[in-house]
């Protein structure tokens, strides 16, 4: 059978664990959902051309660049993908705007919200011109947490006033755990705020419909020196033996804040969490009902409807074909994973390419995820003063 829909050739910089995520989505989308236009997986970008090659070859990218700025000037390349370190993400971004290739970055937007306002501005000026950008927070297109959002704004849950959320894992408990990028500022620009943090921030302003307005915050680093690293890929790496480095970053973050319309939250994340893996939760009470979510039982959602006062929480396997995005993949009861979620991802951002329309969420989402990242650090620098999350 002939291909007839379009081809939009992908470029994407970055190859680890993201990368692999990503590389999975463009690879699978247009074989379950009936997208507008067919993703060519056209190049690949990393600075090393050996491990680039390898990459590619396993990934299933047609060709390499060792310059992400050769990557962008191909004729080849309709869409860039940024799975890099949070500090080449605006100069990446905002070079392939201006060159006109659509954008999709992985969050956080940048490593500070100066960054993340020039991105945006980018992407305005872009979008005038047909260009389309989003950050890539992948959670929102968690079936479970996709029905959330609808439940709330359906009012089911009526005035919102508590919103508590926490994101725990524990990849570097061991203390000799290696000095890797996602430890270091420069590179990252905090840690598990803006690595985890990120993720419970906008997952709970997207169910609630509504933008913290300022934070009280701890943070603490538990283990300041760390083995220098010799390599790292995902959430692994190596050490280097026993000359140590500072840990710039944080390793945990805990903070309270006040939405819009008043309703009260509390935040936590933390990589010290020991014997959680990747425990994203979040509860939502409301006057008329409450819900409760938890990644590691991702295909569930719990719910309370407060009419029905004797029934208390109900498990909703969020597995029906009338389920976001769940009507596309495997008969009722057939979960999905993690890996779903940026094939989700990628579906809107053709589905909106297409349609000539801003994809969510967009690099403004991104940049006010950015302002609360740092009101939560401005408030722990000042002995956890209440801080108002700029606009």
């Amino acid at each position: 059978m002939t291909e007839s829909r379009p081809a939009l050739g992908v470029g994407m910089v970055g190859y680890a664990f993201m990368g692999r995520v990503h590389s999975q989505a463009w690879r699978t989308v247009a074989a379950v959902f009936d997208v507008p236009a067919r993703p060519a997986m056209a190049v690949l970008s990393g600075r090393s051309a050996e491990r680039t090659a390898e990459a590619a070859d396993t990934l299933g990218w047609a060709a390499v660049e060792t310059d992400w700025k050769r990557l962008i000037e191909r004729d080849d390349v309709q869409i860039v993908d940024i799975c890099t370190p949070g500090d080449s993400h605006a100069e990446i971004a905002i070079a392939a705007l201006a060159a006109g290739k659509h954008v999709i970055c992985e969050k956080p937007l940048a490593n500070t919200v100066a960054e993340a306002e020039a991105m945006t501005a980018a992407a305005k000026e872009a979008a005038a011109r047909g260009v389309r950008s989003m950050v890539a927070f992948n959670y929102r297109r968690v079936p479970a947490i996709a029905l959330a959002r609808k439940f709330v704004a359906e009012g089911r849950l009526g005035e919102i006033r508590h919103v508590r959320a926490q994101y725990l894992q524990d990849w570097i408990v061991d203390p000799e755990f290696p000095l890797v990028w996602r430890l270091q500022k420069d590179k990252a620009g905090s840690g598990a705020l803006g690595d985890i943090g990120a993720h419970i921030i906008d997952t709970a302003q997207f169910i609630v419909g509504r933008n913290l307005t300022g934070v009280t915050a701890l943070t603490e680093t538990f283990v300041k020196e760390r083995p220098l690293a010799e390599g790292s890929s995902g959430l692994a790496g190596q050490g280097g033996g026993g000359e140590k480095g500072e840990v710039t970053v944080d390793d945990a973050a805990l903070f309270i804040g006040r939405f819009e319309g008043g309703a009260l939250a509390s935040f936590e994340a933390t990589r010290f969490a020991t014997g959680r893996k990747n425990a994203l939760r979040i509860e939502i009470n409301g006057s008329a009902g409450s819900l409760s979510f938890d990644f590691e039982a991702m295909n569930e959602l719990w719910f309370y409807d407060a009419a029905e006062s004797d029934a208390g929480f109900r498990r909703v396997l969020v597995t029906e074909p009338d389920h976001p995005y769940v009507g596309a993949w495997w008969p009722p009861g057939h979960g999905l994973g993690y890996e779903h979620t940026f094939v989700h991802e990628v579906k809107d951002f053709l589905e909106a390419i297409a349609a000539g329309t801003d994809p969510t969420p967009s690099f403004e989402d991104g940049l006010q995820v950015q302002r609360v990242l740092a009101a939560v650090e401005e408030s722990a620098a000042s002995g956890s003063r209440f801080t108002s999350v700029e606009d």
